[in-house]
């Protein structure tokens, strides 16, 4: 979050619930969102397989590095991880892949980085942890780095299954066309196989509960059956689906829980990261929408995982919102604009066609109008810019008006200063202030002026060319021009 909200408080917003992406909204404290709870307290690992290369991505960037709602994959699986209770991190990367361990290093400071040198299966790349296995825990949690929908309250799920003595829980999903997935191959209740669909018999390919993927092993007997996984096939690698059967030979009990496919979807190529991007945002709409904002085409307002807001805010057609943005209660913002580590205070109105950069700040009743753009400014309660200007670097003062045009010069081509505009100030439009300057508490500013020192409160400043008026100068320029003459001098 953007660092202003920790420097002062605001009310109270709500924006995601638990049965979106387990947000539950956000109290103002600038606190992350609260670890969901599971009885009797237990530890748990969570293992994160990120070591895929995403070859169908076409990219230079490692898979789980790409983004959606504004945020890494692995980020949102790292999170999701962390609100389920995770109290380790093991994150398993590939060779050469340094950038994704920074970013579990950045989200997760005490997680620690696995390198699977050689691609040899699931298994093989969750042994690449064996020593986080070792050290112990209530919990093993086993999820793929690139299923960024994956919901905490499934994780908890999973881990509640285990307290009910399973050894093994499997995440199983109904998903429309079965078609490539492996089969759930259940008996009395309890997970006898996990089919891939090249082995599996018509019987079983006519099921239609398939393996999502990520399971969750107990703690205790873990490293025991990860460890007699073999490489007896085809392909000759390590494959976590083989745990299922071993479990079973050693007298231990696995069991499914279902959920919905987009906790489970994961991601390869381009065409699903669109896809996934589209399912996140149609949650994250309707979580907004459930807390009370109003959306008015929702299907056109683009959010980010961390979007903020509070109650009775209306979002207007075609706005994109970045990472570290928080609307408060009343706010209005119009169509076409695009807001980014930004605070709009309660009964501010933004756009049409506004901008709000990395460190807007907008106080209560603040109006921003359409085509102005404001940067690292804070302004004040009731201040207005309704039209067509530059706010960079500054404080605009309580109920101050900035005119169409204004511009704050805050770069010299070396350096960044700042322009401080003070309470019920006056900037007459197409001024430029070249910064750093002070404009003092009801000062005026003439329109088109180009203001370079300070100027006192209450004091008038006007920085232009003297207007000079030439009497009958057009008539004699026409009457020249139409007798193919030159034109009259200035005077």
């Amino acid at each position: 979050m953007v660092a202003f909200l920790a420097k002062q408080p605001v009310a109270a917003f709500h924006l995601f619930h638990r049965g979106a992406l387990g947000y539950d909204g956000a109290s103002g404290r600038n606190r992350a969102p609260e670890v969901l709870d599971l009885a009797p307290a237990r530890s748990c690992l969570a293992i994160v397989l990120a070591a895929g290369e995403g070859t169908r991505m076409r990219s230079a960037r490692p898979k789980v590095l790409h983004a959606v709602a504004c945020r890494s994959l692995l980020a949102h699986v790292l999170d999701a991880v962390r609100q389920a209770g995770g109290t380790m991190a093991a994150v398993v990367i590939g060779p050469s892949a340094d950038a994704v361990g920074a970013e579990a290093k950045r989200l997760l400071p005490d997680a620690d980085i696995f390198v699977q040198a050689e691609r040899r299966g699931t298994a093989h790349a969750v042994l690449a942890a064996k020593s986080a296995i070792a050290r112990g825990a209530d919990d093993v949690l086993i999820i793929f780095g690139d299923t960024p929908m994956i919901r905490p309250q499934t994780l908890v799920r999973m881990r509640e299954a285990l307290v009910a003595r399973a050894a093994i829980v499997v995440l199983g999903f109904r998903p429309k066309d079965p078609a490539g997935y492996g089969r759930l191959v259940l008996d009395g209740g309890e997970l006898v196989a996990i089919r891939e669909e090249l082995d599996a018999s018509p019987a079983e390919r006519a099921l239609d509960l398939c393996n999502g993927g990520l399971m969750a092993f107990a703690g205790p007997t873990a490293l025991a059956i990860l460890e007699r996984i073999g490489n007896d096939n085809r392909k000759g690698e390590y494959y976590l689906t083989d745990a299922i059967a071993i479990a079973r030979a050693m007298g231990l009990k696995a069991v499914v829980l279902e959920t919905e496919e987009d906790d489970v979807r994961g991601i390869n190529t381009r065409a699903q990261l669109a896809e996934t991007e589209a399912a996140l945002q149609q949650r994250l709409r309707k979580a907004a929408m459930d807390a009370g904002v109003t959306l008015v085409a929702p299907e056109t307002v683009f959010l980010a995982a961390d979007t903020k807001f509070g109650r009775d805010v209306v979002v207007e057609p075609f706005v994109v919102f970045g990472q570290g943005v928080t609307v408060e209660d009343n706010a209005v913002i119009r169509s076409f604009c695009h807001l980014d580590q930004a605070h709009v205070g309660k009964g501010a109105v933004v756009g049409p066609y506004a901008r709000l950069r990395p460190g807007a700040r907008l106080e209560q009743d603040v109006h921003i109008g359409n085509f102005v753009e404001v940067k690292e400014a804070l302004i004040e309660a009731g201040a207005k810019a309704n039209h067509l200007s530059y706010i960079g670097d500054a404080t605009v003062g309580a109920g101050a008006n900035v005119g169409a045009g204004t511009i704050t010069c805050n770069y010299d081509g070396v350096a960044k200063h700042r322009t401080e505009i003070g309470k019920n100030a006056f900037i007459g439009s197409n001024s430029a202030l070249v910064a750093p300057v002070k404009i003092g508490d009801g000062a005026y500013i003439g329109s088109g002026s180009v203001i370079t020192h300070d100027v006192p409160a209450d004091a008038l400043a006007v920085a232009r060319g003297r207007q000079t008026v030439k009497e009958g100068w057009a008539a004699r320029l026409r009457g020249l021009k139409a007798a193919g003459k030159k034109k009259p001098a200035a005077e």
